[in-house]
């Protein structure tokens, strides 16, 4: 489906690197990145406060988009994506947004790299709609069991200010270097544009534990996932523990695991062209094998 026309008045007709095409996602009037060709890769953000598919993968997007088209929507309830009036917003509800996503876009199959949220939706994708998904990459992913952090108690906490929103950028990255008044600001606005936090306050209300609880996935699910699988993490991140990496790889028969030392939560930002080239190579590796596994048709003359 190609863009609409017409700006809908859910998505801010401010000039935003954030703001892509819209489609209609399953009646969600939806935001969404589309660069590249090629094998279809799917991106799916994080649920960190004011959080946009631009803001988590502007840096992943254009090296991706050389060898993939590559697909980033705003989940429904972050973004620029419409946060429709009464709706629930629970792993159903995204996971039904994102198969809408595709289909809106005439997607039959795709890789899928989840980040952070993302990693337990990418997850969903998984083992409900396997025939959906190609090859698979979890970076910083929840999904599995896990006592919520410091770290994540207090993204999901957010309460609107910039010194709050510094605070969290500090927690994300293990180079304090990114974390400048700039980009605080910058996210700090993001968080305060109209409906953002209202709906990220209903997502992950307290007791947050059991809002985690809510996006964990049965232990023998994800053991049945069959797709190769990719799983990213740092070593130093404060919101999601290195731990869920390793159950993840040891859960998920043909899976492996790359640990970034010396990052945090952003190892797509904090290590952008280790993550681009190891994630890229991973993908084409799959799509070379399916290749060969089902050649197509030749031609009848």
């Amino acid at each position: 489906m190609t863009a609409s026309p017409e700006t809908p008045r859910s998505i801010s007709p401010e000039i935003s690197p954030e703001v892509g095409s819209t489609i209609d996602a399953g009646g969600i009037v939806t935001n969404v990145h589309v660069a590249g060709s090629g094998p279809d890769v799917l991106l799916i953000h994080g649920s960190g406060p004011g959080v946009s598919a631009w803001a988590n993968w502007r840096m992943t997007i254009p090296a991706l988009a050389e060898h993939f088209r590559v697909i980033a929507p705003d989940i429904v309830g972050f973004g620029y994506t419409e946060r429709p009036s009464g709706i629930r917003y629970d792993l159903p509800t995204w996971t039904t947004h994102a198969v809408a996503v595709l289909d809106a876009l005439g997607v039959e199959r795709c890789h899928v790299i989840g980040n952070s949220f993302g990693g337990s939706l990418a997850l969903s994708l998984a083992i409900n709609h396997s025939e959906r998904v190609s090859g698979l990459v979890l970076m910083g992913a929840a999904g599995v069991p896990f006592t919520i952090t410091p770290g994540l108690e207090a993204v999901w906490g957010y309460e609107p200010s910039v010194e709050a929103m510094a605070d969290l950028l500090r927690i994300f990255a293990y180079d304090q270097s990114l974390v400048g008044p700039d980009l605080a600001e910058l996210r700090f606005r993001a968080s305060m544009r109209p409906g953002v936090q209202e709906s990220f306050a209903a997502m992950f209300p307290a007791p947050r534990q059991q809002a985690l609880d809510s996006i964990t996935h049965p232990l023998d699910a994800i053991a049945g996932i069959r797709n190769p699988t990719l799983v990213v993490h740092g070593r130093d991140d404060q919101v999601i523990p290195v731990a869920n990496a390793v159950t993840l790889m040891e859960l998920i028969d043909d899976a492996q695991l790359h640990i970034f030392g010396r990052c945090g939560h952003w190892t797509q930002i904090e290590h952008a062209g280790a993550f681009n080239t190891m994630v890229t190579g991973f993908l084409r590796t799959i799509d070379t094998t399916l290749s060969a596994e089902f050649p197509k048709n030749p031609a009848v003359g």
